[in-house]
């Protein structure tokens, strides 16, 4: 089974140590990428967490054709080329559309694929073939073992994946976290990844905006820890209520030292039960 130390084999991450992919949900500025990426960086080297900064060039997935979507793809790349050599980080990002992958990859680490397009073969297939590693992000109309279909099409071109749950639809303008498709997806046998930000979404719920519940990002990060994951997805800005998108969602900055803290320590208590929950002789 690939461990993260496989997936990122370029970049010294530890099995031993929880995974942040972490930062504003757009790229706005620059300078407001510069203040998470700092602050986060800090973190994360002071409590020996892998890091890789994430922060999206284009929300092309809005409710509304008014919605704000980000510096677009030149502009949005040059801001991620600046912050990894300015903070030596690796870098997530989004891509929406095939012929994005190849020049995002010459600036991503890591290419993102948004839950809406985890079936699109054509995507899978160009992400994949950059040799890249691929995150990909589990849809919300999918079950915990549809996601197989999607790590084949990847893993057909490339072994660097990432597997991530990000919640499911519970009837309208409603997302659930089943904790059991944290130990179902782990029959793909790559590293699974918990999006605690995107999971409590209120998908539409101003109509032409997605709401949704802060309060239950930091309870649902630590069942899903509790239960045994490689790594953490979450959104943190500056000022989220200011945010250009999930303002209702993503973490203040000046709230992420003691959330990462607690979700470490939880992290290295149970690194065991990835193993545990597979052990016949305990069922």
């Amino acid at each position: 089974m690939p461990k993260i130390s496989d997936v990122f084999h370029e970049y010294g991450f530890k099995d031993d140590r929880l995974t942040l992919l972490a930062g504003p949900c757009a790229i706005e500025s620059y300078e407001t990428c510069a203040e998470v990426v700092e602050e986060l960086k800090k973190i994360t080297d002071e409590l020996e967490i892998n890091y890789v900064f994430k922060s999206s060039f284009d929300k092309a997935n809005r409710s509304s054709i008014s919605s704000d979507r980000g510096a677009g793809m030149e502009a949005g790349l040059e801001v991620l080329r600046k912050i990894k050599e300015n903070y030596n980080v690796p870098i997530v990002t989004d891509v929406h559309e095939s012929y994005q992958c190849a020049p995002v990859a010459e600036v991503a680490d890591v290419l993102q694929i948004p839950a809406f397009l985890s079936r699109q073969t054509d995507l899978l297939l160009a992400a994949a073939k950059t040799g890249r590693v691929v995150n990909i992000k589990k849809a919300q109309f999918m079950a915990p073992e549809d996601i197989q279909s999607a790590v084949d099409k990847v893993a057909s071109q490339n072994k660097h994946i990432l597997v991530t749950e990000r919640g499911t639809m519970f009837g309208y303008h409603q997302l659930v976290v089943d904790m059991t498709s944290l130990i179902q997806m782990r029959q793909t046998e790559y590293p699974i990844i918990f999006d605690a930000t995107h999971s409590v979404q209120i998908p539409s719920g101003y109509g032409n905006h997605s709401g949704g519940n802060r309060d239950y990002v930091f309870p649902l990060m630590r069942a899903a820890l509790s239960i045994g994951i490689d790594g953490i997805f979450a959104e943190v800005h500056p000022n989220p209520p200011k945010a250009i998108s999930d303002q209702d969602s993503q973490l203040y900055l000046s709230k992420a030292r003691p959330i990462l803290e607690e979700a470490n320590r939880l992290f290295h208590q149970n690194l065991e039960n990835k193993a545990v929950y597979a052990d016949e002789d305990l069922l």
